[in-house]
């Protein structure tokens, strides 16, 4: 029998590999010029979000249960600064960030969750960073798909359920046998 924390990584896996899926469907969608889009001097492009992302992403996740999470070498001022020649370097920062976090995460068992570790000198429970990530993975990535519906308007396509679709959508789910759902199924 699974426990909680069992679930809780099982389930911190699943959800962070589902935004991860959400951002890249998003990106695939755009060309070289438009990642690198900047649309005003107070907004970041989708490259320089991925910059900040992958930074992030290694800096807390790269020894994760031994060293401070806030890394020396890591350099966040530039992540919003410094962009990605194209599309395709872009792409593969995102993948070592995603490689990184995933990769910690699944060597983590139950008895780490309640560990203390550090960012920026902070104490914190693996448990609570997790969570933090949670938010914050999420959040950049719905920058991504908002700046990918700009660009492309009508042309994106959709990520959920299209709009003026939702009728129909429910229709279908509400005639389908009731599913009951397992932390380690998909979102």
């Amino acid at each position: 029998m699974n426990t909680i924390e069992e679930n809780f990584l099982t389930s911190a896996i699943k959800f962070l590999s589902y935004y991860k899926q959400l951002g890249e469907k998003a990106m695939d969608q755009l060309t070289d010029e438009e990642v690198l889009y900047q649309p005003n001097q107070a907004s970041n492009s989708i490259a320089l979000i991925v910059h900040h992302l992958s930074g992030n992403m290694l800096s807390r996740f790269t020894d994760f249960l031994t060293t401070d999470g806030e890394k020396s070498w890591r350099n966040r001022e530039a992540e919003f600064e410094v962009s990605y020649s194209s599309k395709a370097e872009m792409m593969q920062a995102w993948d070592a960030g995603w490689k990184c976090v995933l990769g910690s995460l699944h060597n983590l068992t139950p008895a780490d969750l309640s560990k203390v570790i550090y960012i920026r000198n902070e104490g914190q429970t693996v448990l609570e960073a997790i969570q933090r990530q949670l938010a914050h993975y999420p959040y950049h990535v719905g920058q991504i798909v908002y700046q990918a519906k700009l660009l492309k308007n009508d042309q994106f396509k959709s990520l959920s359920i299209p709009k003026g679709q939702s009728d129909s959508f429910n229709q279908k789910k509400f005639e389908a046998p009731r599913e009951r759902k397992h932390p380690t199924d998909a979102p």
